[in-house]
């Protein structure tokens, strides 16, 4: 089992479905990994060194790689996979939009609007996540960081959760932009994910 790669990036795409595909190269050999849309402006640039924490998930007809640059967000993946109805490809829909500090707020909270951010994520099976989710975030809390749960985050990070949520989500750079000038001086990361998300839908 491949539990993390350090080596050099070489490619990277984002996917139609939110999520992106990165190529790593270790020792001479090529390693794709399927990441968060989140991700990408975090792994670097291309040619440079990449480290990433990964989770390798094995199907009858596939291994698949998923990786991640923290491995609070591995963590949260695996988490996100345990619950029932979760696939990979929800689970990175939700790291996607939501950091793990994000997603634990939003499930401490009840919100489950929050959740129904998250293309495919519908009322019902958030008010499921919301119960399920609850203990299982909470799994090897030694190696998770659960001291920001329950607190606003600062302005500075609320509007990079917002960005990297909407880089995710498939957003162009300049779409971002205009949106995060829009947002209001203050309020949490899920009620100005919303207020970006309503002005984006407005000018399209």
């Amino acid at each position: 089992m491949i539990g993390s790669l350090r080596g050099v990036l070489l490619d990277r795409v984002l996917r139609k479905d939110g999520s992106a595909e990165v190529l790593i190269e270790v020792g001479g050999v090529g390693y794709r990994l399927v990441v968060p849309g989140s991700a990408l402006g975090r792994l670097g640039d291309l040619g440079a060194g990449v480290f990433v924490h990964v989770h390798t998930h094995v199907r009858e007809d596939a291994l698949l790689l998923y990786g991640f640059p923290t491995r609070d967000e591995r963590l949260c993946f695996e988490a996100l996979i345990a619950a029932h109805g979760v696939g990979p490809a929800a689970a990175l829909g939700m790291l996607s939009v939501h950091s793990p500090n994000a997603l634990r707020r939003a499930v401490a909270a009840g919100d489950t609007e929050a959740l129904t951010m998250v293309p495919g994520i519908g009322p019902k099976t958030a008010a499921r996540l919301v119960i399920e989710l609850k203990s299982k975030l909470e799994v090897d809390t030694d190696e998770v960081d659960l001291s920001t749960v329950g607190q606003a985050p600062d302005g500075t990070a609320v509007r990079g959760e917002v960005r990297a949520a909407l880089s995710g989500l498939g957003y162009a750079a300049d779409e971002i932009r205009m949106a995060l000038t829009r947002l209001p001086d203050s309020g949490t990361v899920e009620d100005l994910l919303r207020h970006a998300l309503g002005e984006l839908a407005a000018v399209r």
